[in-house]
């Protein structure tokens, strides 16, 4: 069974996914500074969006999802804040990242969020979509 990391982060500057586990794992600690083998999901992404990989450490070993899309571009998260390395995102948008949905889509869902409810995102509602993911609602 995957376990699925309760924390994801998008790396905003593109990298050579010709690199690994322990190349992947460097880059985590050293320019995003985070853990690697903590329960943290790293999302990569080359130069042209074409393809993905998701680096995370399931408490036995480092897990490597690589995806690249038959047409268009992934869209990385709009919000990044100016000089920011890495992103943190809720399950539903890495859902949507990994879809290859266009900006506009992902706007739409952002909105759909937060005005419609008139509440922030908090660290309950991306736990509840991470357990809708695990429950198998989701597509990740």
């Amino acid at each position: 069974m995957i376990h699925w990391p309760a924390t994801i982060l998008v790396a905003t500057a593109p990298v050579s996914l010709h690199l690994s586990f322990d190349r992947l794992a460097g880059i985590v600690r050293e320019q995003l500074g985070a853990d690697p083998r903590s329960d943290t999901l790293i999302v990569f992404h080359n130069r042209a969006r074409t393809h993905v990989k998701l680096l995370w450490h399931d408490g036995s070993g480092y897990c490597i999802f690589y995806k690249r899309l038959d047409r268009g571009t992934y869209r990385i998260p709009l919000a990044i804040p100016p000089g920011a390395r890495q992103v943190t995102v809720s399950a539903r948008e890495l859902a949507l990242v990994l879809e290859g949905i266009d900006e506009a889509t992902l706007r739409a869902a952002r909105r759909s969020v937060l005005p419609a409810r008139g509440v922030p995102v908090t660290q309950q509602t991306i736990k509840n979509d991470q357990d809708s993911l695990r429950a198998g609602e989701g597509s990740v």
